[in-house]
């Protein structure tokens, strides 16, 4: 985890050093977006910056108050120029996953050049599908005009097994706190996994992961973990988290939880489904992403599915669903996972609506440790 926490900054340096020898960036907002178009195009695919309080306020003079932190966050970064992936991207990727980003992207693509992918409304269907593969497609398409490079077959295929071994090395990390008690913290697995999104070397990140998973796999067979096999075990679902607006996460620990799967986008969602290296590519790839089960999804039933499986196979103890203040489709998709964590699955349930602030930790705490009082004795 010393190395994992070290990549902050090496990766800030690393990605200016590849800009200076000439290679592209393609700067990159959401799960959705396919990073192995970019890789196959000889690009860097790097995670932008948008996780922290800090560039809000100046967002804030051309952005409404009343707007998700993220899309405030990301918008921020941009106009101050504080995210050095922002700073050296060549050009930006965003999608239609809320109106609030596809209205913001109109203000960010004045800044640098900007490609939107428009999602479809559903993810089920032939139809949609075909819409999503012909956005593949047209992203392809704008890489190959932008960069004067020849996207080929081989190329993709190269870059889908390159971004598979790089899931299934997080995926197996993700896994190991299936075990119980967890191995690693939620604070750990989040940092490991959020931090992979800014590696300029796939290889160089992998192996880190790879490593990381042989050190905690020694440690458990020495009977080392991060918790006792008492303390309550969460899973942790909603908006994706990242160093920043942690603060949730923190302060479920902090009270004597064990957040042990991360479901959302910055954890687990993006590692669940590889892409099919059997298939033609692009169509392989838009299957893989359009799967993706985002709140922005009607219906979004996968989501429901993953919610079950994580929660039996993780053996938790409650779900926790975060949501950001006007994350619309979060926000109104809690009262179904409410439901269904409640009546289909039968454990407690907790939502916190909340920003990238401090304004509320003291509250937050206080309906935290409430909530894991009322079902700590059965835990035990």
């Amino acid at each position: 985890m010393e190395k994992v926490e070290e990549l902050r900054g090496i990766n800030a340096v690393k990605i200016k050093e590849a800009s200076e020898a000439g290679r592209k960036v393609v700067g990159m907002y959401c799960v959705f977006s396919p990073q192995e178009i970019a890789l196959a195009a000889g690009a860097i695919p790097v995670t932008l910056c948008g996780t922290k309080q800090e560039p809000i306020e100046d967002a804030e003079k051309e952005l409404p108050r009343n707007l998700c932190p993220l899309i405030k966050s990301s918008y921020g970064f941009a106009i101050t120029d504080k995210c050095p992936y922002f700073y050296f991207a060549d050009v930006l990727l965003g999608e239609t996953t809320c109106d609030g980003k596809k209205k913001m992207y109109e203000l960010m693509g004045k800044i640098k050049p900007m490609h939107v992918m428009n999602l479809p409304q559903t993810a089920d269907g032939a139809e949609a599908l075909s819409y999503w593969k012909q956005e593949v497609v047209h992203f392809k398409d704008f890489l190959e005009e932008k960069f004067g490079v020849e996207i080929t077959e081989e190329k993709l295929r190269a870059a889908v097994k390159l971004a598979n071994r790089e899931r299934t090395a997080l995926k197996k990390l993700h896994q190991l706190n299936a075990h119980k008690p967890a191995p690693l913290t939620g604070m750990d697995m989040m940092l490991a996994q959020w931090l992979k999104g800014f590696n300029v070397d796939k290889e160089d990140g992998i192996q880190l992961i790879e490593d990381l998973i042989v050190e905690i796999e020694e440690r458990m067979a020495e009977g080392k973990f991060a918790f006792d096999k008492n303390t309550p075990r969460i899973l942790l679902t909603g908006v994706p988290i990242g160093s920043g607006s942690e603060k949730v996460l923190k302060i479920l620990e902090e009270a004597g939880a064990s957040v042990v799967a991360l479901e959302n986008c910055t954890g687990y969602k993006g590692l669940d489904i590889m892409v099919d290296e059997e298939k033609e590519p692009i169509l392989a790839i838009a299957e893989k992403y359009l799967s993706t089960p985002c709140s922005c999804m009607s219906n979004n039933t996968r989501r429901l599915d993953l919610l079950k499986r994580l929660a039996k196979e993780y053996q938790v103890d409650a779900v926790v669903d975060l949501t950001w203040q006007a994350c619309h489709t979060y926000n109104i998709e809690s009262f179904t996972v409410k439901n269904f964590v409640k009546d289909e699955l039968n454990l407690p349930f907790l939502q916190i609506e909340t920003d990238y602030s401090d304004s509320d930790i003291g509250q937050i705490k206080v309906r935290v440790e409430a909530f894991l009082e009322s079902f700590l004795e059965t835990v035990k």
